[in-house]
């Protein structure tokens, strides 16, 4: 005897209901991190400092998104913001991970290309990937703010960074769409403060 077919409505309904439960969570338990991770990368940008974003799977994606919405535009027209996300040079990541061990991927990258007063961005939806957090070790050591998103804390990324913004949601999905509203809000203040200085 074969299985039901799944129900599409009921599973859309579930989907909607479980992003709307993240979402109601997110707006208070968020809201003084948030407001420091907008206030790091203001500042920095205004000092003419960059964003360097990184992320493994999904979340490289990811941070290549919002890197391009920084250099790009979001909403409103300005000029070009420095974002850099480590994800994007496949030789880089190939390479590095081949001559020493993919753990190091990104801490290679930012000693070559990062500066104290830039600041980091990193995106783990479970905050223990090991190449996300020894990058946020070594963000410490050179001198640049760290925002850690992730998935519901405690974690090791959390832990790592200067700002945790820790999305409480059940699952890797709804963690990933909860920190792209994040970033989005982020670019979004970013335009709206800078632009009117």
């Amino acid at each position: 005897m074969s299985s039901p077919e799944p129900d599409a409505q009921g599973l859309w309904s579930a989907l909607i209901d479980e992003s709307i439960t993240a979402r109601e969570a997110m707006r208070d338990s968020l809201q003084a991190p948030f407001q420091r991770a907008c206030d790091s990368v203001v500042a920095a940008l205004r000092a003419g400092n960059k964003l360097l974003l990184l992320g493994n799977g999904g979340s490289a994606a990811d941070a290549q998104h919002v890197a391009a919405e920084f250099v790009g535009r979001f909403r409103l027209e300005r000029r070009a913001w420095p974002a850099l996300a480590l994800s994007e040079n496949i030789s880089s990541l190939t390479g590095i991970s081949n001559d020493y061990a993919y753990e190091t991927v990104f801490v290679r990258q930012l000693e070559a290309f990062a500066r104290a007063g830039d600041v980091l961005i990193a995106l783990s939806t479970s905050g223990t990937s090991a190449s996300v957090v020894q990058a946020l070790e070594c963000a410490g050591r050179l001198g640049l703010t760290s925002i850690a998103l992730t998935g519901p804390s405690p974690n090791l990324a959390a832990e790592r960074a200067d700002i945790a913004v820790c999305v409480p949601a059940p699952t890797t999905a709804s963690v990933q769409e909860g920190y792209m509203l994040v970033l989005h809000a982020i670019c979004h203040f970013c335009e709206e403060t800078l632009e009117r200085v």
